[in-house]
């Protein structure tokens, strides 16, 4: 009963401290909001890391680490890939595909496809407000490479480039950015410590022209805006760990180019390393105040892993936004603690 009381009162801290954050958290640099560009970055594609509020950066790797801390993808010591997906309204989707490439105990490749896609909308003017016949699109696509390395059974590192396209119906960008992440473990209680640096590149700025109509005959000249860089440090453990059960803890602070500095805190229960049950809270993130939550299921498929994610983030703005995901790790990673079943 002891899990059960501690599991209950986690839940319950959160969600006090949620609720109570502008108490907690001055607004600091929540003046910066808005200048950065190529926003869909920030949108978190890890269905794990959604149900623990995004405290994802000192978690342990798995198929999405490429999108959370990049160090952590020599955990896995085995390939492993990965789809997900997040749903807005009004037709908008966002989707990853991911794969993690073991090449040994120390070393692997990265590579993911991250697309934001508005789908078909009508082209619309001033004399013809229902539509001309026309459709336009408004896609944002991240195509990225990376490497990760264990330097010693406690410490690894790992860097991802991306190149990124922009298009809004004839105005396109295109720019570069690099993640770089560490993360140093400890044998007590899986105690971890993580700093990641993300979307760190060059400004982009939209170019094109169209003439619709007369007085038009210029195009647009619009700015150039910057990636939006964000630094976290993070710290995880697992307090918690007895038999078939555990928790695992997370803490992150965020430091990001565009908006005020906020923490992130999740919680992770996890039954046998079949079934999981996550909760998170947002500190200091303007329309987010209630916690996250989510759920996870690990299967066996002969040698191989399934696992099959959810998380919801519930906003003041755009209501629950959910996400889901599948993760597919070949073979029998060194950390999996089940067995591969007997030779017939």
């Amino acid at each position: 009963m002891n899990y059960k009381i501690l599991t209950l009162s986690v839940c319950l801290s959160l969600g006090t401290i949620a609720a109570s954050q502008a108490q907690i958290f001055p607004n600091l640099g929540g003046q910066r909001a808005g200048i950065s560009g190529l926003t869909f970055l920030k949108n978190d594609l890890n269905p794990r890391s959604v149900g623990m509020s995004g405290a994802s950066a000192a978690i342990n790797g798995d198929a999405y680490s490429i999108y959370n801390n990049p160090a952590a993808a020599v955990d896995l010591k085995a390939t492993s890939f990965a789809v997900s997906g997040l749903r807005y309204g009004a037709g908008i989707t966002h989707s990853l595909a991911s794969g993690i490439i073991a090449q040994n105990e120390y070393n692997a490749f990265l590579v993911s496809a991250n697309v934001l896609s508005s789908g078909a909308m009508d082209v619309r003017t001033e004399f013809q407000p229902d539509g001309t016949g026309e459709k336009f699109y408004a896609t944002n696509t991240a195509l990225g490479f990376g490497y990760a390395r264990a330097l010693s059974q406690m410490f690894s590192f790992g860097i991802y480039g991306k190149y990124i396209h922009e298009q809004l119906a004839e105005y396109k960008a295109n720019t570069i950015a690099v993640d770089m992440g560490f993360m140093y473990r400890t044998d007590y209680k899986d105690l971890r410590f993580s700093a990641v640096l993300q979307h760190f590149g060059s400004d982009s700025k939209l170019a094109g022209s169209t003439l619709p109509n007369s007085y038009n005959r210029n195009g647009v000249s619009l700015e150039s805006y910057p990636a939006p860089t964000l630094f976290k440090m993070g710290v995880s453990m697992r307090p918690y760990q007895d038999g078939a059960h555990s928790l695992l803890t997370s803490v992150q602070l965020n430091h990001p180019n565009d908006n005020a500095e906020n923490i992130r805190l999740g919680v992770e229960y996890s039954w046998n390393d079949l079934f999981f049950a996550r909760t998170g809270a947002k500190i200091n993130v303007k329309g987010e105040k209630w916690p996250s939550f989510g759920v996870g299921y690990r299967q066996r498929v002969g040698y191989h892993l399934l696992r099959i994610d959810y998380g919801a983030n519930p906003t003041d703005y755009l209501g629950f936004m959910h996400s889901v995901g599948v993760s597919f790790t070949l073979g029998k990673p060194a950390t999996d603690p089940t067995p591969a079943p007997a030779a017939q």
